[in-house]
């Protein structure tokens, strides 16, 4: 199919969904076919604008080339010809964007969980700096920070920490956030000024709905025990500590965090669709990019995908090469939207290869 043809097609779907909302019929499947007609609807506008600029080209060029034209409204011509040549790229862009397949998990709220890696107390002093840099970036974005559970070591690092952060399309934006982050500074129990290299490792999820994860009870196996943290902290004298087994693939997530055992329950079962939901999508997206070498979504959880050096104050993405020299705005106040900003466009840019 051409990709005009394409195009018509989307905008006579757009018309018949429009005259079936508006008759009343077909009431079972009204919510179904109402959201429908709200995602073609922006589409429509940028196929809309795209026609619109594309026979705005050719009357110009008409107008530009007619010999028989007066030269004052040629000389007009030429010149919104070359203003309107150098705009139509940047909506051909946008319209072809807006056609791409859509990651229906963009929508959705996150899991965040942060885990230090090598290094031992510097490495997990880092994940703690690292899950309160994406805390700071969601009160700038004006989402919810949830905390879910945290294992600290009692001296202000985090050897795990998890969150859910709700808000208006939080994984779009966190999603390529996932994977090895690096760090290299001097530790300031490092007496002779030594550089150390530690890591962290950090997973995105989308959280889940039931609707998206059935557990089968047959599938989970749940045990209760009793709570405990480090050096005698958050003790618990009752059984209110929960550990969910997904008995297929293995998976485990333990919840401690709060008193109440159901709540611990709610809380680890909610984890564990997340991370279920997150496994199919990596088998999808492995399915997908099996052509597609390097690409900045692949969320592979091995991969190291950023540094953070403090000595020279800079902060790499190894991914799409950029180097930002305010690595304390990024880390202390949670300053990502450059490197977010950044890894969508490349992304994009990378579905629009493919698509071509």
């Amino acid at each position: 199919m051409s990709f005009d043809n394409n195009l018509d097609k989307i905008l006579k779907r757009h018309t018949e969904l429009e005259a079936l909302l508006a008759s009343g019929d077909n009431v079972e499947d009204y919510g179904v076919l109402s959201k429908e007609f709200s995602d073609l609807t922006s589409i429509v506008e940028n196929i809309l604008s795209y026609r619109k600029a594309s026979k705005e080209l050719d009357d110009l060029r008409e107008m530009a080339s007619s010999a028989d034209s007066d030269p004052d409204m040629v000389s007009m011509a030429k010149a919104e010809l070359i203003q309107l040549e150098k705009q139509f790229p940047e909506i051909e862009k946008t319209l072809k964007l807006a056609l791409l397949p859509r990651d229906i998990a963009d929508e959705k709220n996150a899991i965040l969980e942060v885990r230090a890696g090598t290094g031992g107390d510097e490495a997990a002093l880092f994940a703690s700096d690292l899950f309160t840099m994406y805390q700071r970036y969601a009160e700038s974005q004006g989402w919810r920070f949830e905390i879910l559970e945290i294992s600290d070591t009692g001296i202000g690092g985090y050897k795990e920490a998890s969150a859910i952060i709700k808000g208006n399309r939080v994984f779009s934006k966190l999603k390529f956030e996932s994977g090895v982050h690096r760090v290299q500074r001097i530790p300031s129990t490092e007496s002779s000024g030594r550089i150390h290299t530690s890591a962290a490792t950090v997973a995105v999820l989308p959280e889940a709905e039931e609707v998206d994860v059935k557990l089968e009870d047959k599938d989970i196996r749940i045990d209760t025990y009793r709570a405990s943290g480090a050096g005698g902290q958050h003790v618990n004298t009752t059984d209110s500590a929960v550990r969910v087994t997904h008995i297929p693939t293995g998976l485990v997530v333990t919840q401690q965090d709060e008193k109440s055992q159901h709540k611990n329950k709610a809380k680890a079962l909610k984890i564990l669709r997340s991370r279920l939901y997150d496994l199919e999508r990596q088998k999808v997206n492995s399915e997908r990019a099996a052509s597609r070498k390097g690409q900045v979504g692949s969320g592979d959880r091995s991969e190291r995908i950023r540094t953070y050096n403090f000595p020279q104050g800079r902060v790499t993405d190894h991914r799409i090469n950029m180097t930002l020299y305010k690595i304390d705005a990024i880390v202390r106040e949670g300053d990502l939207g450059e490197f977010v900003g950044a890894l969508i466009a490349d992304d994009e840019a990378q579905r629009l290869a493919e698509s071509a």
